[in-house]
This record gives C-alpha cells, structure tokens and sequence, in this order.
C-alpha cells in the first residue's frame, strides 16, 4: 500500500458507512485511487452523476456486439483483436470445428474464456474436456490446439510479457472464492495418447506468435508426444459455476471483491449469482464511480444483467477512465427495493491501468447510441 496523504474529513450532509444510510435524496458517488484499494471519498449529490444530456469525444462509454463477428478463424492469432495495450490484447475468437496447427503464444500467458460451446484441448501437458463457462490459462509458449464438439466462441485475455497469478485473499483465507484444489489440470489420457498420431498425418505445423510477429514451425510427426511430466507449471481450467462469491448482506462490495485472476497492469475479476444485500439501507446495485486510475471492461457471459439496460450475452461494455459510471436508469429504481432476491448473471470484468485502444472492429459490431442509455439520469421508487 501506497503511503497516501489521507486524512479522512466530513463537510455537510454524508451518510457514516458508505454505500447505506445515503441521505434522502441524495445520490452517492465513489471517488477513489488504486481501483477500490486506495484512499476514497464519497460525495452525495443532488442529482445523479451520470445526468448528462450529451457526452462528445473519444472517452465516451461504448458496447459492442461481439455477436455480429460471425466468421470463423482458423487459429486463434486470427482471432479479431476487440481491445489492447502494453499489457494486454483481448481477442474474440470463433474457433473452427477442429484446428489443423498448434498455437504457440510466446508474448504471454493466454486466458482462454469459454463462452459458448464445448470440446477438448491438446497441449504439452495433456488432455483437457472444456464447456462454456470455463477458463483456461494457458502459460505462455505453451503448444495446444483445439477439436469442437459443439461450435466454440471464446474470450482470448492475453498477459502480454506476463504471467496469471492468483489474487491475495487476504483475511478470507486462500480457500475462498475458489480453493486453489478446484483447478483442475491436463491429463495424460487414453485421448491424449489417441491424438499423437494425428490421424494418417505425419507433419504438424506450429504457429507461433512473438512481438505480434509470426512464424511456423513444420514437425515430421506430432510434438504433443509428452509421456510423463513432473512441476508446478501446468495448464489449468475452472468454471464460473465453480466460483463463490464473497458476499456481505449489509454492505454492497466492490468490484474487486470478485478478482479471479491477476497479472501485470490489469485484473480478471468474475461476476456469478449471489443474493441481494439484505439491509434496508444498503444499495444493491453498482455504487456510481469514477474510474479512476483503471479502464474497465465487461463481457457479458449469460443471465439477466441486472445494473445494464439493453445488455445481452457476447455484449462487451467499456467504460475508459475519466468519467463517473454506475447503474443504468432502470436499475437505479430498484437501487433499494430490487424485485428478485439474488443476482443472476455471469460475467468477466477486465480492469486495467493503461488506456486500452480499441481494434479495428467493423462498424456494425458497435452500438454507439449506449453513451445516451444513461440519459436523465433516473430516481429511485
């Protein structure tokens, strides 16, 4: 922790605890450095922050539609390139049936989100079954290829010259969210033996990725020949399903409470069903924020996406830093009061501390009236 001048003070009308007991009528907001962990301050307006009437410019919120990229890509290095900077590239990838090359990423570790469909991935440590929901970090220069079962489209988050690392948990203890003995690993299998003949093919191709540069590789028979392997280095997959979030019934938690995975420059933080805050003062949705020293950026997995409005699942929301952001009007309303008793949504939420630039995304992908979803700001009931 940084040492920050802090020195917390109050003027005028403020509630004690944040995000409960807000004055009546007010809306609050969150100003706060280090993305939830550095010092805060919460100011209470008269008028929801997020009342404009227009908003121009580059730094504007955005969606797009990740739906609308319906081509295949035959490697993922083809994969259309959504969002980047120096510490990360996100892709959207729509694998085809079955990848006739392996895929080497030498610039980082990869995150392999799946967001629809099902298979089996090959790589130097084994087998490995997926299905939507799963993640798979793939440690960088790892060899692997996909077969489909069912028609794949994923999230591919790579860690550009760095490695995934599992979040501090702090005071929760190691075992909560998920107990590091839910990865689960590659297998030496009867299908991993089964694959090292490739069939009737006798050479194998490597694709491989450095610098954004690439190169192949041509083998006389299949490198994915691993009979045995011994350390603490290895491909590892978990489900959102698995995942259990930290909750608290009197006091909505922050984004991070939710972090899944870290590496250098930005955060994976994963949003799952939980139950609603039971407290009758406490705000059940999204606290208005600044974004203030991270980006953000939502993809939104599947279920009811209850702080968006007009949000549906392959939807990528990004909100640069700069500017205040919170529940959309009609989730405002049920700021208090909200109508079901849990959340029922999942989603992947990517921080980062570099600005992000966005790809070369075809127009049609981008729904540019979501800067105005915001219009008016909304009350709540």
């Amino acid at each position: 922790m940084k040492n920050y001048i802090s020195f917390p003070r109050m003027q005028g009308v403020a509630s004690r605890q944040a995000h409960a007991g807000l004055p009546e009528g007010t809306f609050e907001r969150e100003l706060g450095k280090e993305g939830f962990f550095g010092p805060a301050t919460h100011m209470y307006h008269a008028h929801p922050p997020t009342g404009w009437t227009s908003f121009e410019g580059d730094l504007q919120p955005r969606a797009f539609d990740l739906t609308r990229l319906n081509e295949d890509q035959p490697s993922p290095f083809d994969a259309q390139t959504v969002l980047h900077n120096a510490q990360t590239k996100i892709r959207f990838w729509r694998a085809p049936a079955k990848m006739d090359h392996l895929a080497r990423n030498a610039d980082g570790d990869e995150l392999f989100f799946v967001h629809e469909g099902a298979g089996d991935l090959y790589c130097d440590y084994g087998h490995l079954a997926f299905k939507a929901g799963d993640y798979i970090v793939l440690p960088r220069s790892t060899m692997w290829r996909i077969e489909c079962s069912e028609p794949v489209t994923a999230l591919l988050i790579e860690a550009t010259n760095s490695s995934y690392m599992l979040p501090e948990k702090g005071m929760v203890g190691r075992h909560a969210i998920f107990d590091p003995a839910m990865l689960d690993i590659p297998e030496l299998d009867e299908a991993f033996q089964a694959q090292k003949s490739n069939g009737a093919v006798t050479e194998t191709k490597v694709r491989i990725k450095r610098g954004n540069r690439l190169a192949t590789m041509t083998y006389p028979f299949n490198p994915l020949d691993a009979v045995g392997w011994k350390g603490d280095l290895s491909v590892v997959r978990i489900n959102v399903k698995d995942i259990r979030p930290l909750m608290s019934h009197r006091y909505h938690l922050p984004p991070s409470a939710h972090t899944t995975f870290v590496a250098n420059g930005f955060v994976v933080c994963t949003f799952v069903p939980r139950p609603f805050e039971m407290s009758e003062d406490a705000l059940k949705v999204p606290f208005y924020h600044n974004n203030d020293d991270y980006d953000e950026v939502i993809f939104y997995h599947a279920g009811d996406f209850f702080s968006r409005d007009n949000i549906d699942a392959g939807m990528m929301t990004f909100h640069p830093c700069g500017f205040t952001h919170g529940p959309h009007p009609k989730a405002l309303k049920a700021a208090f009061k909200p109508k079901k008793d849990a959340t029922n949504e999942y989603a992947v939420m990517i921080d980062t501390r570099s600005a992000l630039e966005v790809g070369g995304l075809p127009a049609s992908v981008e729904n540019t009236e979501y800067v105005k979803s915001w219009a008016g700001g909304g009350s709540y009931e």
